[in-house]
C-alpha cells in the first residue's frame, strides 16, 4: 500500500476539498474552557474548573477574522484564543449558528498533555522515545459538535508557551454522529482526518483505531498501523477501511458488511500522531421493524352470540419498544378500535431481534359486527408502523326488522285464521255426513 509519505498530499487534499465544502467564513465559537483543579501543594485534586472562553477561527494567520472584536464582559481575556485550521474542518456551516437563534453549537477546550501510547498498533509511532523539542508548547484538545448532530469534530492545537495563537496539527471528523441501519445491509460510519503537513509529528506515521462500547463494555473493532502498514489481530468479521481513500483523502470510515443487533452502540474513531491523538464518538442504532401475522388465517365463519380467538405475532425487530392493537372496519367502511388485547412478554431470537404477540377475544354478542368486517393488528415501532388484517363474516345475523316482524305476526294471524276455517269446515262436513242415514231410514 501506499507510504504515510502521501499524507503531505492527503493534507493538500483536504484543504482544497473543504475550503471548497465550507461557508464563505470561520464563526467565532463561545466554548467551556475545562481543566482540573490544582490543589494547594501545586498536586490535581481530581475537581474541575469550567469557564467561558471565545475561539476565534481562521484559515491562516494571515486572514482577518473577527478577532478585534471586543469579547463579551463575562468571558475572562486569558480564555480568548485564535486557531488557525488550514483546512477550514472548523469553518463548517453546521459549526456557525444562525443569526437570532437560540441552538448553538456545542464547544469544549481541554488542556492536553502528548505523551507516547502504549497500543501495540501505535508504539511504532514513537520508536525512538525521544521526546523533541517540538512538544514544548501549550497544547489543546478541543470537542465541537454541530448544529442537529450534524458534525463532529476534534482537534489537537499547539501554541508557543503564553501565546493564545493556536495552530491546528491534528483534526478529526464525522458526519455521522448519529445513525440507523435497517438489518443485513452494509452500514458506514463516517471519519475522517487532517494532519499538519508542516508538523514535524506528521512525516513519522499515523494509527487508526475503531472501537466499539456499549453499556459499559467495550472492544476493538478495527486497528491499523499506517506507518507499517499492517492491520492488528483484533479486526472483527465483516469490518473494513478503504485502505486507497485512507491514505489517498484521510477517510478513515468504517464499513460493517452486514448489520446486526449486536451493532448498536457507541464507536468511537480514534486517529494518532507520535505523541498526539483525537477522536470522534459517534451513536449506530440497528432499527429493524416488525414482521405481523395474524393466525388462525382466514379466519373461521361465526356466528351471532360466538366468542373468536385471534391471535397477532410480531416477529423480528429491534429494538425491543413496540406498541400492539386492534381495529375493526366493518362493512359501512367506519373504524373503531379494540384495545390491545392481551399482550405477551417479548421473547428474544438467536439473532438478537425480538417477538411478541397479542391475542384478542372477540365476541360477536357484545360487539355491534354486523355481518362482519375487516380485523386489523396494529403495531407501532421506532422502525415504522406496520398492518395486518383479516377478514371476519357473521353468518345468520340477519335479524328482523320492526316492518318485518309486524309483517310476520300479520302473516301468522292469516295462517291461523286459515287454518281455524278450514277445521270449522270439516267439522260441519262430518255432522253432515252422520245424519244422513237417518234420513233415509225416515
Amino acid at each position: 500500500m501506499t507510504n504515510f509519505s502521501t499524507i503531505y498530499k492527503l493534507s493538500l487534499v483536504a484543504v482544497a476539498c473543504l475550503i471548497h465544502a465550507c461557508s464563505s467564513s470561520c464563526p467565532v465559537l463561545e466554548c467551556w474552557f475545562v481543566q482540573e483543579k490544582v490543589g494547594r501543594g501545586g498536586g490535581l485534586t481530581g475537581a474541575t474548573t469550567q469557564e467561558k472562553a471565545l475561539l476565534h477561527i481562521r484559515r491562516d494567520a494571515q486572514s482577518q477574522g473577527a478577532e478585534s472584536q471586543r469579547a463579551p464582559s463575562d468571558i475572562n481575556p486569558d480564555r480568548v484564543y485564535t486557531f488557525t485550521d488550514p483546512a477550514a474542518t472548523l469553518c463548517q456551516r453546521a459549526l456557525s449558528s444562525p443569526r437570532g437563534s437560540v441552538k448553538k453549537p456545542q464547544c469544549e477546550v481541554n488542556p492536553f498533555l502528548p505523551q507516547p501510547s502504549s497500543l501495540k498498533w501505535v508504539t511504532t509511532l514513537t520508536e525512538s522515545a525521544l521526546s523533541p523539542v517540538y512538544l514544548e508548547a501549550e497544547w489543546f484538545s478541543s470537542s465541537f459538535q454541530g448544529l442537529d448532530d450534524q458534525l463532529g469534530v476534534s482537534t489537537i492545537t499547539r501554541a508557543p508557551t503564553g501565546s493564545k495563537e493556536h495552530n491546528v496539527i491534528l483534526s478529526v471528523t464525522s458526519k455521522t454522529m448519529s445513525a440507523q441501519s435497517r438489518l443485513g445491509v452494509p452500514v458506514t460510519l463516517d471519519c475522517g482526518f487532517w494532519a499538519d503537513p508542516s508538523s514535524p509529528l506528521s512525516s513519522t506515521g499515523f494509527a487508526v483505531e475503531w472501537r466499539y462500547q456499549f453499556r459499559g463494555d467495550g472492544r476493538v473493532v478495527l486497528a491499523y498501523d499506517g506507518k507499517t502498514d499492517r492491520v492488528a489481530d483484533t479486526q472483527e468479521e465483516g469490518a473494513t477501511l478503504d485502505f486507497e481513500g485512507l491514505h489517498e483523502r484521510g477517510n478513515v470510515s468504517l464499513t460493517l458488511q452486514e448489520a446486526k443487533v449486536s451493532h448498536s452502540g457507541t464507536y468511537i474513531c480514534t486517529v494518532y500522531l507520535p505523541y498526539l491523538l483525537a477522536q470522534v464518538a459517534m451513536e449506530l442504532e440497528i432499527v429493524e421493524p416488525p414482521s405481523l401475522s395474524i393466525h388462525p388465517s382466514p379466519l373461521p365463519l361465526a356466528v351471532p352470540g360466538q366468542t373468536v380467538n385471534i391471535q397477532c405475532e410480531a416477529s423480528g425487530f429491534a429494538p425491543l419498544p413496540l406498541e400492539l392493537s386492534w381495529e375493526f372496519k366493518g362493512a359501512d367502511g367506519t373504524s373503531r378500535p379494540l384495545g390491545a388485547g392481551s399482550v405477551s412478554g417479548h421473547r428474544q431470537a438467536w439473532d438478537g431481534t425480538f417477538s411478541q404477540s397479542t391475542r384478542l377475544e372477540l365476541d360477536t354478542s357484545k360487539l355491534d359486527l354486523g355481518t362482519g368486517g375487516e380485523v386489523t393488528c396494529v403495531a407501532v415501532h421506532a422502525g415504522g408502523t406496520r398492518r395486518a388484517s383479516a377478514i371476519l363474516n357473521v353468518i345468520g345475523f340477519s335479524g328482523p326488522s320492526i316492518e318485518d316482524s309486524m309483517a310476520m305476526v300479520g302473516v301468522a294471524l292469516v295462517l291461523y285464521g286459515l287454518i281455524k276455517l278450514v277445521s270449522w269446515t270439516f267439522i260441519s262436513s262430518g255432522s253432515d255426513t252422520a245424519g244422513t242415514p237417518d234420513k233415509k231410514e225416515k
